[in-house]
């Protein structure tokens, strides 16, 4: 019985040993895949190469030299047409980023955004004092919307998969509606997984 004891702790002591995951801290900026789907490192890429693709079309000098002052861009939506799970929000954040950090454009509060700042500036009208209180109806308007969406194609065959990432944006005048800008990114991986062996 006491052998039996010792064999079944020893057993519950591998196991434990065996669940436990081992975690090693790396550099945000180190390129780790996985699994091969969407990943911080391809949300990064893609807003870097088309917020510069997008910046160094004629449009934005066009509207510059008609307005003596920089465009206000705002990002709208951009929708998730792939069969991944992709939180579309942490690219957006990194086109806002890309954006901001240009210098070349204003950039515009969201939609979600400026509703909390609204609520904000309704609280300051009855309890900050007139001096430092924010009127209403002295929000910058943006000029144009970046907008687009993420697509995928699968191919598989055997432990091999091609997934191919289509990235799609505008940039519309929301004034005129105008599409004064469309880019596109593709990514194509290949992943091959390891066969089973029985």
């Amino acid at each position: 019985m006491r052998q039996v004891i010792i064999v079944l702790s020893f057993c519950i002591f591998i196991y434990s040993c065996s669940s436990t995951p081992k975690v090693t801290r790396v550099g945000i900026e180190e390129q780790i895949d996985l699994s091969g789907e969407w990943n911080d490192t391809d949300s990064q890429l893609v807003a870097n190469e088309m917020v510069k693709d997008a910046l160094t079309h004629k449009w934005i000098d066009e509207f510059i030299s008609s307005n003596k002052q920089k465009p206000r861009v705002i990002v709208g939506t951009v929708r998730n047409r792939s069969h991944e799970h992709i939180n579309t929000q942490t690219f957006v954040k990194d086109l806002e980023r890309e954006l901001v950090n240009s210098g070349r454009v204003v950039f515009v509060a969201s939609k979600e955004e400026r509703q909390e700042i609204r609520e904000e500036k309704l609280d300051q009208m009855m309890h900050a004092s007139a001096a430092t209180r924010k009127q209403l109806g002295e929000e910058w308007g943006a000029d144009f919307i970046l907008q687009g969406q993420i697509n995928t194609i699968l191919d598989q065959a055997g432990n091999q998969t091609v997934k191919y990432y289509q990235i799609e944006l505008e940039l519309v005048n929301i004034l005129t509606n105008e599409k004064v800008w469309i880019g596109q990114k593709k990514i194509k991986k290949l992943v091959k997984r390891s066969r089973t062996k029985l």
